[in-house]
């Protein structure tokens, strides 16, 4: 189980499809809340610093860390291997690319060697295929820059494609369902799956404690969720107790 937090200039925000962000909560607070309630890893994820083209806000990554006791994973506005290493200091565990990862591929084989591809994170942002009048027409491609920007990649053989470059885990972050609490993406996550040995990260959808277990036998490693934990909609101890009810084996 994974908590997400999306900041943005340093407070947790949460909207719909990555649109109409409204505020829920000090970064630190929520962290620490997290880890009281049991959460396995959490995931801080700065939704508009490649967008807004600068770094993470170290300060927060450094404060949240300090905060918690188990493996914190950052991403957003990582450009560089030197990034990475700033990141690590500041306290992270393990790091997001997307953006960056896209535009030069060889910065996950660049990372990968350098600290190893335990803590490295692909961060990839999905959407399904749309034809020109907005339907869909099969398949999934990848967007960059918070969400912001598709860009004509399959977003399966590019997630393939990491993994060999070095990627230790993939978070697979489905565009469409992404806040609007309706359930995991099943054949996103399944399609990946089929293609990677390394971890899957399910993200996006997560509505009611129902909405798990199928996205693990779809093929997520771990599952993640964001709203329904921010805003006290679900707890972490009824998902894990909902997971083991399914027979699945939860820390």
């Amino acid at each position: 189980m994974i908590a997400c937090l999306d900041v943005d200039a340093g407070r947790v925000v949460k909207g719909v499809n990555f649109a109409n962000l409204r505020d829920a909560g000090d970064p630190v607070e929520l962290a620490r809340s997290y880890d009281a309630q049991g959460i396995d890893e959490l995931t801080f994820l700065d939704v508009t610093a490649s967008s807004g083209d600068r770094e993470t806000t170290y300060d927060v990554v450094r404060r949240t860390a300090e905060q918690v006791f188990i493996p914190l994973t950052v991403g957003g506005g990582v450009r560089a291997v030197d990034d990475v290493d700033k990141l690590l200091r500041a306290g992270a565990d393990k790091v997001g690319v997307n953006t960056a990862a896209l535009a030069r591929p060889e910065l996950i084989s660049e990372i990968a060697d350098r600290f190893g591809a335990q803590v490295l994170v692909l961060s990839a942002d999905v959407r399904r295929r749309r034809g020109p009048d907005g339907s869909l027409v099969g398949g999934f491609v990848m967007t960059t820059h918070g969400g912001r920007v598709s860009v004509e990649q399959d977003a399966v053989a590019w997630c393939a494609r990491a993994a060999e470059l070095g990627a230790g885990e993939i978070l697979l972050n489905s565009m469409d369902a992404d806040g609007t609490k309706d359930g995991f993406d099943l054949d996103l996550i399944a399609a990946v799956r089929a293609e990677v040995a390394i971890p899957v990260i399910a993200s996006g959808g997560a509505g009611k404690v129902e909405h798990f277990a199928p996205a693990v036998r779809a093929g997520a490693d771990a599952v993640l969720a964001a709203s329904v934990f921010h805003f006290g909609e679900l707890t972490v101890a009824q998902v894990k107790a909902a997971l083991r009810a399914e027979g699945f084996e939860v820390r």
